[in-house]
C-alpha cells in the first residue's frame, strides 16, 4: 500500500482514450468506501464525458487546460441534505477523493484533484442544472497519462513532528 501511496502523481496530461466503464466504476466504489462520521456518506459523483461538456467545464477554471485535456471527469459534491456537520463531511469527502486518486492509479489510470474551480463552485452548479443542495467539492481529471516520469518530493517526516513539552512517546 505504501508503495501505490508514494509512487501517485497528479497527472495533467492524458491520451484521448476513454477510460473503460468497468474502471470508472471500481474508482467510484473507492470513492464510497471512504470512512465518513456517522456513515452519512455526504458525497455525490457526476462523471462527465462528452466533450462539449468537458471543455464548458474548463471555461469556470484557469487550469482550463487540464480540464479540457481529460477523457472523463467526476465532479465531487457534498449533499447538503445528508450532511450534519461540515468539518468532518469535508475531510470524509477528502478521504473519498484520495480513496478515488490511489484506485485510479493502481488501475494505471492518471488523475488529478483539481479545487481551484471551487472559486466559481456556484456558476458550475447553474451550468450542470443541479439542485442547491449540491455544493462542488473537487473536480478530479481522469484518463490515461501521457507516458513521462513524474517526480515528487516531501518534507523529511521529522520536519512534520510536532515537539511537545509532555513525554507523548
Amino acid at each position: 500500500m505504501l508503495t501505490t501511496i508514494k509512487t501517485r502523481r497528479s497527472v495533467r496530461q492524458y491520451k484521448e482514450i476513454i477510460p473503460k466503464n468497468a474502471d470508472i466504476k471500481k474508482i467510484l466504489e473507492a470513492g464510497r468506501w471512504a470512512p465518513s462520521g456517522l456513515n452519512n456518506q455526504p458525497w455525490r459523483f457526476l462523471i462527465v464525458k462528452n466533450k462539449g461538456v468537458i471543455n464548458a467545464i474548463s471555461e469556470f477554471t484557469k487550469y482550463s487546460k487540464v480540464i479540457k485535456g481529460a477523457p472523463v471527469l467526476i465532479l465531487v459534491f457534498l449533499d447538503l441534505k445528508a450532511s450534519y456537520n461540515r468539518d468532518k463531511d469535508l475531510m470524509a469527502i477528502g478521504a473519498s477523493i484520495q480513496n478515488m486518486l490511489l484506485m485510479a492509479h493502481s488501475l494505471k489510470l492518471g488523475a488529478c484533484w483539481l479545487g481551484e474551480i471551487l472559486n466559481k463552485k456556484e456558476d458550475v452548479r447553474k451550468f450542470l442544472k443541479l439542485d442547491k443542495n449540491l455544493e462542488l467539492m473537487a473536480v478530479i481529471s481522469l484518463g490515461y497519462p501521457v507516458k513521462k516520469k513524474l517526480k515528487s518530493n516531501r518534507k523529511p517526516l521529522q520536519a512534520l513532528l510536532i515537539n511537545s513539552a509532555l513525554p507523548l512517546f
